[in-house]
């Protein structure tokens, strides 16, 4: 097979780092902003469990390495070969890095950027409205999750402008779209 390529990118090559964080932030308070409000609304009439500051920070750090998590559940579903790396970041954040050992179909690499928005943050809607008692939690979740996202939405914009039949590798630094010649 003779493949050449037609687009190697890195989106925070070509973002910015800064960009990308103040971006992201953005879009997190927007969507905490448009999701809260019409909730508070319907749920006017419950009151909230509170349980303190250190159960939701706790589950605040965590939401990265679960978002994290998520990307690779199409690519175990689909039995892709995957080198996982996991460390702390600062000493005390769990994180980890991964890479496909095969090269990915445009779809497939689709559906594994869009996994967390699909397994995520919907269900964190759906159940927002369902839990009334922990709607502002579960929004508040949802909204960093949708944070999260925001490269993901980058990479699918990518993705989506690459040839039909393309195939997708993980690069050290970012993605190569690779086509037949």
């Amino acid at each position: 097979m003779n493949l050449s390529c037609w687009k190697s990118f890195n989106i925070t090559k070509e973002f910015g780092s800064d960009r990308i964080y103040l971006m992201s932030l953005i879009l997190g308070t927007l969507s905490f902003i448009f999701l809260y409000l019409p909730a508070s609304m319907y749920h006017q009439n419950h009151t909230m469990e509170e349980y303190g500051l250190l159960p939701i920070t706790v589950a605040l750090f965590m939401l990265p390495a679960v978002h994290k998590l998520m990307h690779l559940l199409p690519l175990v579903l689909l039995n892709k070969r995957l080198r996982i790396r996991w460390k702390l970041k600062r000493g005390i954040f769990p994180t980890f890095s991964y890479r496909t050992q095969a090269s990915l179909s445009k779809g497939t690499s689709i559906l594994m950027a869009l996994t967390p928005t699909l397994f995520l943050t919907i269900p964190g809607l759906v159940t927002s409205y369902m839990f009334p008692s922990y709607f502002a939690y579960i929004i508040l979740f949802t909204s960093v999750n949708i944070a999260l996202s925001f490269t993901d939405f980058l990479c699918v914009r990518q993705f989506l402008l690459a040839p039909k039949k393309c195939i997708i590798e993980n690069a050290k630094d970012g993605y190569d779209i690779l086509i037949h010649k």
